[in-house]
């Protein structure tokens, strides 16, 4: 529920096809989706004239094709690899083909934190016992308040909390769940090919023609998964909205815990510990069996309000967590300096589909990270996907793609906005000051740790 880790930096921020993106971001770990962090540059407005060039421009009859598929995604990240893993493991398996711009499949930020939505999907797929293995199961999650460090409130992540919501709460790096992916993937007979950017999708009949810069330009499916991140391209065959900046800022840093050791408070390398304050946040957990460990600040640049186009810089961090209580000035410290992420989300759209292709992580639905559910969502999408092609059989065999996505489409677009607009609202819990930070700090003491009322709807069963 917490985490500063959807943003990205330029891969990272690609959200959907990093997860994880300006934004957010999963996460600033809460997700943030990947490739352009930031505000849109000569980059983003090449991109929109290669769209329109091949929107409007038939395809070089001399474009080297591929073999078809039943599935291509474009993008491999997170959600990306979750989605291709998901469909070429359900019913009899689907030929699943994933495109991805980058060189390679890699991952770049830090910690990621997984809640029981996202882990039960890893544990129904045979993928939780690698992921605990690779990570850290948390003893608890607790919030502190930022100006005088005191203990508001906790949540156990003990037995009690795995038997109620059926898997565990598990910490690991973004690079980590990715590998997993991958290599999950190439078992499953996934096709992976990097050095792929998807420029344009169109549906012709039954198919989905989906146009990548690369060596096989040219590749037909029967459907196209949108796994391209915040700043999808593709999703603007869809909707014509624009990421939303949150005027938040966010820094990372995770380094072995033998260079940070005189930083780290008692609990350190057993709890996920939240500070909150009056505009920024400080979110601290172990990572790698405790080898590593993961720092993210997260504050309301007050550049970005004066209506500056340079905001969120070192000394505005510095500014800010000026009057933070001891723990949280350690915290500071362990943070990389040189870069930042600034958080973006969208707002929720009705429609995900558009012929033969569908959006999924990111490009459907980035979001902040106050949730920590950027990543989780979309294990959540590539599952709900699966199931509907097993579910919408063709009487022939294979699958109904148009009900199947329309099935999709209906289940995620309204889970998906609940999470959206419940992270921006507790964002905005976190951050208030004066009067509205007595009174939260009073509703957190007086909360039951045993009371899950709050957090059933996230990660119960859907």
């Amino acid at each position: 529920m917490t985490d500063a880790e959807h943003t990205a930096d330029a891969r990272e921020m690609d959200a959907g096809d990093r997860d994880e993106a300006d934004v957010n971001a999963e996460d600033l770990d809460v997700n943030v989706n990947a490739q352009d962090i930031g505000a849109v540059n000569a980059e983003g407005a090449e991109d929109v004239n290669l769209d329109v060039d091949a929107e409007h421009v038939d395809v070089n009859v001399n474009a080297e094709g591929a073999e078809d598929v039943d599935v291509v995604v474009a993008g491999g990240g997170i959600a990306g690899l979750a989605g291709a893993y998901a469909l070429a493991t359900a019913g009899d398996g689907l030929r699943v083909r994933v495109l991805e711009r980058a060189p390679d499949f890699t991952e770049i930020g830090a910690g990621l934190q997984l809640a029981p939505n996202a882990t039960r999907v890893l544990r129904r797929w045979g993928l939780l016992d690698e992921v605990v293995g690779l990570g850290v199961l948390p003893r608890r999650l607790v919030f502190r308040d930022m100006l005088d460090g005191t203990e508001l409130t906790r949540l156990d992540l003990d037995d009690r909390f795995e038997a109620r919501y059926g898997a565990p709460y598990v910490l690991i790096h973004r690079s980590d769940l990715l590998q997993v992916l991958v290599t999950a993937c190439e078992r499953a007979g996934v096709d992976l090919v990097p050095d792929h950017d998807v420029r344009s999708v169109r549906t012709e009949g039954d198919r989905a023609v989906v146009h990548a810069a690369g060596a096989r330009t040219l590749h037909r499916a029967q459907v196209a998964l949108a796994a391209d991140g915040l700043r999808s391209r593709l999703r603007s065959r869809i909707s014509d909205d624009e990421p939303v900046p949150s005027g938040y800022a966010a820094y990372r840093g995770a380094f072995p815990v033998a260079e940070v050791a005189d930083r780290l408070g008692e609990d350190a390398l057993r709890d996920v510990v939240v500070h909150i304050g009056p505009g920024c946040h400080l979110v601290q957990y172990p990572l790698r069996a405790g080898e590593i460990f993961n720092t993210v600040a997260v504050f309301a640049s007050p550049a970005f309000r004066r209506g500056e186009s340079e905001w969120g810089g070192p000394d505005e961090l510095d500014a800010v967590f000026a009057g933070a209580c001891e723990g949280a000035q350690r915290g500071v410290k362990s943070l990389w300096r040189d870069r930042r992420w600034p958080m973006y989300d969208r707002e929720p759209i009705p429609e995900w589909t558009a012929g033969r292709l569908a959006l999924t992580g990111d490009a459907a639905h980035p979001m902040l990270q106050y949730l920590a559910q950027g990543a989780c969502q979309a294990l959540e999408d590539a599952a709900c996907l699966a199931a509907e092609t097993v579910r919408h059989r063709a009487p022939g065999g294979g699958c109904d793609w148009p009900r199947a996505l329309r099935s999709y489409e209906a289940a995620r677009t309204v889970r998906t906005a609940e999470v959206q607009s419940a992270a921006r609202a507790w964002g905005e819990t976190w951050h208030v000051d004066g009067f509205a930070r007595t009174l939260r700090n009073t509703l957190f003491r007086d909360r039951d740790p045993a009371d899950f009322r709050h957090i059933d709807w996230l990660y119960g069963a859907q």
